[in-house]
C-alpha cells in the first residue's frame, strides 16, 4: 500500500487500484433497476423517534471509549477523553436540494446544540451523505478543529469554518487531536463530487483514530480491496472498527462493499469488535433498509465476528459484543 499521498490525473484524484465508479455508463441498467424494484427500501413503519440523554456525556466514560451512532456515517465518538465527532448530516435530505432526494428514516437523536464539547469533527469526503451544508453552518465562527481530505475545505471555508481551525490531510498524513489522539488518513476504495463536472477533484478517506488507550478504524465509505490487510499489518489490530454495510448495489460493486465484503475488511483490519454504519438511515439503493444489517449478522456468525450494533441515539460503552436488535420491532 502506498502512503506517499494519492495519485492525480490531472485534476482527478485516483483510486488505489482500478475502480469502476459506476458512471454514465451505468446509468440506463441502474434507472431499470430502481424503477422495478420491490425491496422495502423505505421503511413502511416511521422509525423512532430516538432520543439521546445528553446528560450522560458530563462524564467521560469508565472504560475511554464510547459511541453514539446519530445514524448513517454521524458518530459520535468519546475517546481516551477526547471527543469526535464524524461526518456530521443533521439535515432532513442527502441531497443538494432541501425539497428532493434520499430523506432521513429518522430524525437525528439530539440536536446539534445538545452536543458535548468537541475536540475535533471529521469528514471523510464530500458526498451529500457526508458533508452536510446546513450542519456545517452551525459550527460557523466556532473554534472546533476540523479535519478533511484534500480539497474538501473550500466547502468548510465557504460555508464559515475559519481555515486556520481545518486541517487538510492526504493519504499518509497524521494530525494530532488535542496532543494525544493521532489522527492518520488511509486510503479508500471510493470517489468524490457534488455535482456532475467535479467528479474526484476533491479526496476521499478512511482514518485511524489511536489514542492512550484505545485504537480504532473509521471506514467511511469504501469497496473491497486488497489494502484492508495492509492496513491492518501496519495500524491494527483495532478495538473496533466502523465500517459500511449499505448502499450496494450489483452495479456499483468497487465502490461500495456491502455486509459480506464489509465482514471480510473487519477480518482484514485485525478488528476486534465490528460495528456497521453506513445503513438504517436513508434510502440510497435498492436492498431493504434492513437486509444489510441482518445479512451482517449472519456472515458474523459464520466467521466468528463479534459485532457492536448499539441503538441510534444510545450513547454505548464499546466494552464488548452487543447487538441491540432496534430495528426488529420496526420491520413491517
Amino acid at each position: 500500500m502506498d502512503l506517499d499521498g494519492a495519485h492525480k490525473k490531472g485534476s482527478k484524484f485516483l483510486n488505489p487500484i482500478r475502480t469502476d465508479e459506476a458512471g454514465f455508463d451505468k446509468m440506463i441498467p441502474i434507472l431499470r433497476e430502481y424503477i422495478n424494484n420491490k425491496a422495502e427500501t423505505v421503511p413502511v413503519k416511521p422509525l423512532g423517534p430516538f432520543h439521546t440523554d445528553a446528560s450522560i456525556y458530563k462524564k467521560f466514560p469508565a472504560s475511554g471509549l464510547r459511541i453514539t451512532w446519530i445514524g448513517h456515517s454521524s458518530l459520535l465518538i468519546e475517546i481516551d477523553g477526547r471527543t469526535i465527532l464524524t461526518d456530521p448530516v443533521w439535515g432532513h435530505r442527502a441531497s443538494f436540494l432541501s425539497f428532493m432526494g434520499p430523506k432521513r428514516f429518522f430524525d437525528p437523536p439530539l440536536t446539534l446544540d445538545q452536543l458535548p464539547k468537541l475536540d475535533a469533527v471529521l469528514i471523510s469526503h464530500d458526498h451529500y451523505d457526508h458533508l452536510d451544508k446546513p450542519t456545517i453552518k452551525h459550527f460557523a465562527g466556532s473554534k472546533i478543529p476540523f479535519f478533511c481530505s484534500l480539497g474538501v475545505s473550500q466547502y468548510l471555508e465557504k460555508w464559515g469554518i475559519d481555515g486556520n481551525y481545518i486541517t487538510e490531510l492526504d493519504w499518509g498524513d497524521s494530525a494530532m487531536i488535542a496532543q494525544d489522539i493521532v489522527l492518520t488518513s488511509l486510503p479508500s476504495r471510493h470517489f468524490s463530487g457534488r455535482g456532475i463536472i467535479n467528479r474526484n477533484e476533491t479526496l476521499w478517506a478512511s482514518f485511524v483514530i489511536k489514542g492512550p488507550k484505545h485504537n480504532i478504524y473509521f471506514g467511511a465509505d469504501s469497496g473491497w480491496w486488497p489494502g484492508f490487510k495492509d492496513i491492518g499489518d501496519m495500524f491494527g489490530p483495532f478495538d473496533l472498527t466502523m465500517l459500511e454495510i449499505g448502499a450496494y448495489g450489483k452495479y456499483w460493486p468497487d465502490i461500495h462493499m456491502g455486509p459480506d465484503h464489509a465482514a471480510n475488511a473487519h477480518l482484514a483490519l485485525k478488528g476486534k469488535l465490528m460495528m456497521p454504519i453506513h445503513w438504517g438511515t436513508f434510502n440510497l439503493s435498492t436492498h431493504a433498509w434492513f437486509e444489510p444489517i441482518e445479512r451482517l449478522q449472519q456472515y458474523a456468525k459464520e466467521r466468528n465476528i463479534d459485532l457492536f450494533v448499539p441503538e441510534p441515539g444510545k450513547p454505548t460503552e464499546v466494552t464488548g459484543p452487543l447487538n441491540s436488535a432496534w430495528w426488529v420491532s420496526f420491520k413491517s
